[in-house]
């Protein structure tokens, strides 16, 4: 029998910040990213940069989950630029968040494939892509809490494969410990603007949590607390990480970093504790973006059950399990288009690192930034229209209106640097290919939203309201009482 509700109190707020932690992938930042940080643009003050850019994120998460709390909706972005702005404005956020998610999500295929092809020798990347893309149809057939067990444990895993290579990179530095990266002076810089757009970029993921808002244990408090706390903690982490490999590269050495194979985080692992450690963390890596996969799975599922439960995508898609624990259509759904993904990049005879990867990460890391940003004026309006109550002026107004001042000047900074991001070579144009992408597909929700507001106004309406019933959907934790 089919459920239109998720089962609730699943996942407490240590599951949610699991869940927005994995997202970010930590290790595949730390490996590849700021490695990529230093290469491109030589500037010491990465540290300081992703400080600055979780503090943004933190002013814009305030305001966010204040409304989404609200909400309690499981495609949050698009309930609330419904709600807060327009319905129509919010089917296109909902496409626009479907797009990210399965870009970024599908992205990982790519570099788990090629990776894992390289390693082995044995076959081509995207039969190791099938292979992951099996392993997370399952776990997303598993259920949210059966998920935050197994992604809990490789998350653990690979912090502790990070703060492993911090303490080695700090106690192999050439010279003394200094601070000078987190001086301002380090990141005011030629450089700057690059810097902050590959900082934005690792944090996709942390704005997953209000996703859960159905299931979670403690309701919008524990929301609130699991995305803040996913903010300040990837901040932290990715900031140390980067200082410890400033360290190691020692004084006027970070325009090194990235072209020097022997002083990437798996080889000064593998220099110190052997080439079998270095292996088993490669292992880790591919673990790490599996869990990433696995992530943003959970979310564009969630986005895809709830626009069905209000008949703005088929209804089919609202089918769940019988415990109300997996929206199961929705999940063979996102399946199949992540199979389809990696199919046509498998016959195309793309690159799956410079291609796939690249551009597919890119694309939906900006379309989903953007979205959090605009989402900032949506938070604005919806509590002007007295939709919320009992709401501090800090997450009102101050958190909003500041969240999306300082966020628009970091997204004008990341598209200015989409050429970097992507790889191309200085004057290239090829960037304007993904702004034109990202306006194609919200011009395609704009138009489906005018579709709806002709023949089916009363679905359009609903827009973000229809949420679960607390005392008809699932509960497993009250199946043992006796009424």
């Amino acid at each position: 029998m089919a459920r239109v509700t998720l089962a609730q109190g699943r996942i407490g707020p240590v599951g949610l910040f699991i869940m927005a932690v994995v997202a970010s992938s930590p290790l595949t930042v730390q490996v590849g990213g700021i490695p990529t940080m230093y290469a491109a643009t030589g500037v010491v003050g990465v540290p300081l940069a992703f400080v600055l850019v979780a503090g943004v994120l933190y002013v814009i998460g305030i305001g966010y989950v204040g409304a989404a709390g609200h909400l309690s909706h499981a495609a949050p972005l698009y309930a609330l630029m419904g709600r807060g702005l327009a319905p129509v404005v919010g089917v296109a956020a909902g496409l626009c968040a479907l797009v990210g998610y399965l870009a970024i999500g599908t992205s990982l295929y790519g570099l788990l494939g090629s990776t894992m092809a390289g390693m082995t020798g044995f076959g081509p990347w995207w039969v190791w892509s099938l292979a992951a893309l099996v392993v997370v149809a399952v776990l997303g057939l598993v259920g949210g809490l059966g998920n935050v067990w197994i992604l809990g444990f490789l998350l653990a895993l690979e912090l502790a494969v990070i703060v492993f290579y911090v303490v080695t990179a700090l106690s192999q530095r050439p010279g003394p410990l200094t601070f000078e990266a987190f001086s301002p002076t380090a990141l005011l810089v030629p450089g700057l603007a690059g810097v902050i757009a590959f900082a934005m970029a690792a944090f996709v993921g942390v704005e997953t949590v209000p996703a859960y808002a159905e299931e979670a244990r403690g309701g919008a408090p524990s929301i609130r607390r699991a995305m803040l706390a996913a903010i300040g903690f990837a901040g932290v982490f990715y900031a140390l990480g980067a200082w410890a490999m400033a360290m190691q590269a020692g004084p006027g050495g970070v325009a090194k970093i990235g072209s020097d194979a022997a002083g990437g985080p798996l080889q000064t692992l593998s220099s110190v504790f052997g080439p079998s450690i270095g292996w088993l963390t490669t292992m880790l890596l591919m673990t790490s973006v599996g869990a990433a996969m696995s992530s943003f799975h959970q979310a564009g599922t969630r986005y895809l059950f709830a626009m069905a439960r209000e008949q703005v995508l088929p209804g089919y898609l609202a089918t769940t399990s019988r415990s109300g624990e997996t929206p199961v259509a929705a999940s063979l759904t996102q399946t199949v288009l992540a199979g389809l993904v990696i199919a046509g990049f498998a016959v195309s005879g793309a690159d799956p690192l410079a291609v796939m990867f690249t551009w597919l990460s890119t694309g939906g890391a900006v379309m989903l930034l953007a979205l959090l940003v605009v989402a900032c004026a949506a938070v604005n309006r919806f509590f002007a229209t007295g939709q919320g109550t009992n709401d501090s002026v800090l997450v009102r107004r101050i958190a909003p209106i500041s969240g999306c001042v300082l966020g628009f000047l970091l997204m004008a900074m990341m598209l200015a640097n989409l050429g970097s991001l992507l790889g191309l070579a200085p004057g290239s144009r090829g960037w304007l290919l993904l702004p034109a992408l990202a306006v194609a597909v919200l011009l395609a929700g704009l138009g489906w939203g005018a579709v709806m507001r002709a023949v089916r106004p009363a679905a359009l309406a609903a827009v973000g309201r229809v949420v679960a019933d607390p005392v008809t959907s699932p509960a497993r934790r009250l199946g043992k009482l006796v009424m």
